[in-house]
């Protein structure tokens, strides 16, 4: 039987982080699905056009597909999942296998603003960061690793990811089972969570 747990949090949370020292607990029996890889498609916009778009509102993912293929995978069907170039904000042309797994690891910013992914998490969890933390992480990754200038992404982050977070992510807090502050440095709370999957998995 295959458990989902699902990993949501504010942008530089370290949802990530939280994901992948429960994956390498369980690394043989786990998998990790990103919400990232479902954003939407929209090669038919200019890259300006591209990015003037609110990324941080629910309506930018196509949660649908996500939902349809956490279901594939909990039935123990492989699925095939869209990846995303962040510099270019498109889809890319190239879909990844992913087999399905004891232990589906989800994480994502907007993931507890779905109701129907709340319904296929077994285990829901809420990365909660300090905001200036939380800033300073984001404005580092994606400066380094998704080749954006400071201004745009200090422009962003004050026009759509604060409010965006304000409005969708901080009140999706109440949907989790568990909240963890500070998240992977948290060392006690992953070392309960790992314990309470490992119960789980061995009823």
């Amino acid at each position: 039987m295959t458990t989902v747990i699902g990993i949501a949090g504010g942008t530089g949370s370290g949802k990530t982080t939280v994901a992948h020292k429960i994956y390498d607990e369980f690394r043989a029996h786990a998998v990790i699905l990103s919400h990232d890889y479902y954003y939407k498609d929209n090669k038919h916009l200019t890259f300006e056009q591209r990015c003037k778009l609110n990324y941080d509102h629910p309506d930018s993912l196509d949660t649908d597909l996500l939902a349809e293929h956490i279901r594939l995978l909990k039935e123990g069907k492989s699925i095939m999942h869209p990846t995303y170039d962040f510099s270019t904000h498109m889809r890319n042309d190239e879909w990844k296998e992913m087999r399905s797994a004891d232990i589906v690891i989800v994480e994502g910013i907007l993931l507890f603003t779905s109701k129907e992914i709340c319904d296929l998490c077994d285990v829901k969890l809420f990365v909660d960061t300090d905001a200036d933390v939380r800033f300073i992480r984001r404005l580092r990754r994606d400066v380094n690793k998704r080749g954006r200038s400071m201004e745009s992404v200090v422009n962003q982050y004050l026009t759509t990811v604060k409010p965006m977070h304000e409005q969708f992510v901080e009140p999706s807090k109440r949907m989790a089972d568990l909240i963890i502050p500070e998240g992977g440095h948290n060392a006690i709370a992953i070392s309960m969570i790992i314990d309470a999957i490992n119960k789980k998995i061995n009823k």
